[in-house]
């Protein structure tokens, strides 16, 4: 049964590549505890959840369930995916946006629910496109607003 392909999140991707990358440089798969080195995990059993959803998504196959078993499937593929995405330009402006944002409801008079609602909602898009780094340094700026309505 062949399973459908579901494209691969920004720290999924960040997975592949190193597997692949690994793979191409020493001939085999990286055992998750280089993998866990290698992305700065801080467990295995990290590793094992993000291996096992790439699995399940259609990216990774582990032959025989047997050690250093995985193969990216398609890798030609999955470098298509990244390639489509935004760039570090496309961030940037994406990130300035949000600053603006920011910037003009911290220096507005009167503040409303509503728009500290935005703001949580950019963050949360922030989040979703993998910019996680500007979703964090958003996040302590909002509870002042909050205060504020």
């Amino acid at each position: 049964m062949q399973q459908k392909t579901v494209r691969p999140t920004k720290k999924q991707r960040e997975l592949l590549q190193f597997i692949q990358d690994f793979i191409t440089q020493h001939g085999y798969s990286p055992s998750y505890r280089e993998i866990m080195r290698g992305l700065n995990y801080t467990s295995v059993a990290t590793v094992a959840l993000h291996v096992g959803n790439l699995i399940k998504r259609g990216h990774l196959r582990k032959r025989d369930h047997s050690a250093r078993s995985l193969e990216v499937v398609n890798a030609d593929d999955a470098a298509m995916a990244v390639s489509s995405d935004a760039d570090a330009a496309e961030h940037k402006w994406l990130i300035g946006r949000v600053e603006q944002q920011f910037s003009a409801a911290e220096q507005a008079e009167e503040l409303t629910v509503k728009q500290v609602d935005e703001l949580y909602v950019l963050v949360g898009a922030l989040r979703v496109l993998g910019l996680d780094d500007a979703a964090r340094s958003f996040i302590p700026r909002i509870a002042p607003l909050q205060e504020r309505v």
